[in-house]
């Protein structure tokens, strides 16, 4: 279909986007490569469309009536519609309104003569006639003529061989709105899910949409408010300082309606409807306003714009959705606390974000100590305790800076300018601000340039910090840190104690700069620990390891996968060698320290079931089970294989999976191998880092010898 079709379409109500379409997030670099590829008449993408006489909820102010017949949806595109529709026209198109519009990518410029590509620069362009916005040439604004007598007007020679250049990428431009956009086109026979899955489908490499709005599709398919319920609850939240996105509230819901925190695909069945839509009710009117209050009351947390990961919040979400109604003990929240804090400074959810949601939420639905589980599952990956090397070269990016707020704020620190407290209800706006103790413009006249990185890291450390009020932070003077601090400590006089600034005023000297900093790092270090372990004690508990923690670790000398019991993948049958394979893998284990097996799982830790081996025996999981401890009585003495291993099936992902524990034998464990001519060997084997080889009958003694004899 034509471009200009397209847009045609759009204003005369013909075509539609879907209310489960996300809003247009695409930024200006993202429109600027567009144009710049219909110019160069490259290929730009395909759009999914589908006609319907039953459509779902559509964006925007219409609302179907069977009188309009077959509609025509677009389900994929609508990013790359928007972007040509909003530059060709200049206008939003009918189907949003200008909060949903994240980036305004109009009032895109070209130079007519090299064809480059800007947004209006004042000092490029104001005074050059080269430089057009491309609404003007597709609306006939502006066309080449204007352009050259514009040029000559202002003195400038323009030859035949410039005119043509000018004219040419003229003609290339305003010929953009001929160019077709390839349509792909689910047939009207399709009903809503099935439009959705394909929708889904298009979308399943994440490149465009993420898992979370993938299923909020899928939601939005089954129940059309959806999308605008949540958004109004995510313009409440923001109104008050806590600004999330469409994404926060979709982990929400599977995190209290599933328990988990990775598959969004739970969320897909038309099946959630009246379980969602309760879960809904009881966050929207209760659960989360509860935490965003206890953040803001108990946790000195006044803005997201404080937080390095709001998905921390997600736990603690689903825990207080749990309770019902039932508020927080004192001790609750402490614990609560003390793990927040933890999470953001060890930065828990900066990667694999769905697994360890998953393993959380788990530790929460189920543990009667859910939050000294948490916090103990942190301890295992770093130490808890806060090191004055820590704050070295650390600028206010690191979670170090989010605490030290939190932590002044607790102890009712005022601005060093006014004496306000930075406590402060900011609402939308965040409004505080962070300051060089030690000026910015003194310090970079000494040494602490850019030019040195060392040196410029220390002056923009968070040591060399302290935090403001707004109003504050623009009037204050480059005052060398002697005076200011002087003046802070006469005015304010325990404000300088208030933010954990030393008082000996020989460090506030310019040359004592870096003496400033590892005396505030230290002092910041004992009394961040103070302050974190005076919240609650924290118990001791053990965590039991996941599945999937297991696996994620990959093969080693107790830990290793197979993909089949039985099943040959290359061969497509089933195979004596593969079963001896698994004798062997027990054997080793059992000659070593012990360790464990799993059973439908490929090389690279990719779960893939047991489906094979069912199939081979033409039977379900007791018939594998019942194969596969014949193998073993077979292989091991009946004493061995009832005391020694351990058979169970786990899930993983959705996908069943054999799992086999064995113990470290107290004797030498020997199985038999059938050779090529069909003489039975003995062997012998042992782990060997994450292998199992077969040692030769010296190696054999010797390893004998030395582990059973020892």
């Amino acid at each position: 279909m034509k471009i200009y079709t397209i847009l045609d379409k759009i204003e005369e109500g013909q075509i539609f986007v879907p209310a489960f379409q996300r809003e247009y997030v695409w930024k200006r670099n993202d429109a600027k490569n567009l144009m710049a590829s219909l110019i160069k008449d490259y290929p730009t993408g395909t759009m999914l469309t589908w006609e319907t006489n039953n459509p779902p909820e559509l964006k925007g102010p219409v609302d179907y009536d069977d009188r309009m017949g077959a509609v025509k949806l677009i389900l994929d595109g609508q990013q790359r519609i928007t972007t040509l529709f909003m530059i060709l026209r200049g206008e939003i198109p009918p189907y949003y309104t200008e909060e949903d519009i994240k980036n305004d990518t109009r009032n895109l410029y070209v130079n007519v003569e090299t064809l480059e590509l800007e947004y209006y620069k004042k000092t490029k362009m104001e005074h050059s006639p080269l430089w057009i916005n491309l609404t003007d040439i597709f609306n006939k604004n502006i066309r080449h003529k204007n352009v050259i007598k514009t040029l000559e007007r202002q003195g400038e020679e323009v030859s035949d061989e410039r005119d043509d250049l000018i004219e040419d990428n003229f003609a290339a431009i305003e010929q953009i709105p001929q160019r077709d956009f390839v349509e792909q086109v689910i047939p009207v026979h399709a009903n809503i899910k099935e439009a959705i899955d394909i929708f889904y489908i298009v979308n399943a490499s994440g490149v465009n949409l993420t898992e979370a709005e993938l299923a909020l599709a899928q939601i939005s398919g089954y129940w059309p408010k959806a999308r605008e319920l949540f958004k109004k609850k995510l313009f409440e939240l923001e109104e008050k300082g806590f600004v999330f996105n469409l994404d926060f509230i979709v982990y929400v819901l599977l995190g209290v309606m599933h328990n988990i925190g990775s598959d969004m695909r739970k969320l897909h069945n038309i099946d959630n409807k009246e379980k969602l839509q309760k879960a809904w009710e009881q966050l929207n009117a209760h659960t989360i306003d509860y935490v965003m209050n206890l953040l803001r009351q108990h946790m000195y947390v006044d803005h997201t714009k404080e937080i390095n990961s709001v998905y921390a919040l997600v736990p603690i979400i689903v825990y207080a959705f749990n309770k019902g109604k039932t508020p927080f003990s004192q001790e609750e929240i402490k614990k609560i606390k003390k793990w927040f804090y933890y999470s953001q400074l060890r930065q828990r959810y900066v990667s694999q974000l769905p697994q360890k949601l998953d393993k959380d939420i788990g530790i929460v639905a189920k543990s009667k100590t859910p939050f000294d589980d948490l916090l103990n599952i942190i301890q295992l990956d770093r130490s808890l305790e806060i090191t004055p090397e820590e704050f070295v070269g650390r600028d206010i990016r690191h979670p170090l800076y989010a605490l030290m707020r939190w932590y002044f704020k607790s102890r009712n620190a005022v601005c060093f300018s006014t004496g306000v407290g930075i406590r402060q209800n900011m609402g939308a706006k965040y409004s505080l601000e962070w300051d060089h103790i030690f000026p910015y413009s003194v310090l970079k006249e000494n040494g602490y340039s850019p030019a040195n990185r060392l040196n410029y890291a220390l002056m923009q450390e968070i040591t060399n910090r302290a935090i403001l009020s707004q109003t504050a932070n623009r009037s204050k003077s480059n005052l060398l840190a002697k005076d200011y601090l002087a003046w802070v400590e006469e005015h304010f006089s325990d404000a300088l104690d208030l933010q954990s600034i030393p008082r000996d005023k020989e460090l506030w000297e310019l040359e004592n700069f870096q003496l400033f900093l590892e005396a505030r790092r230290k002092m910041l270090a004992d009394h961040l620990n103070s302050f974190l372990a005076g919240i609650t004690a924290t118990e001791r508990t053990e965590v039991e390891t996941s599945i999937e923690e297991i696996i994620a670790e990959g093969e080693s000398k107790e830990l290793e996968f197979k993909a089949s019991m039985r099943w040959d993948l290359k061969l497509s049958q089933a195979s004596p060698v593969i079963e001896h394979n698994i004798m062997k893998a027990v054997a080793a284990f059992s000659n070593a320290d012990g360790g464990t097996l799993f059973i439908g799982v490929k090389d690279n830790g990719e779960p893939i079931g047991l489906d094979y081996d069912y199939e081979s025996l033409n039977g379900d999981k007791d018939k594998f089970e019942l194969h596969l401890r014949n193998l073993l009585r077979n292989n091991f003495d009946t004493a061995f294989a009832a005391s020694n291993i351990s058979v169970s099936f786990p899930i993983v992902d959705d996908i069943e999976i054999c799992r086999i524990d064995v113990k470290r034998s107290s004797k030498p464990v020997f199985i038999i191998k059938q050779g090529k001519n069909g003489q039975k060997d003995e062997m012998f084997y042992a782990r060997s880092g994450n292998s199992s080889p077969a040692l030769k009958p010296s190696e054999a003694s010797e390893f004998i010898s030395q582990r059973f004899n020892s």
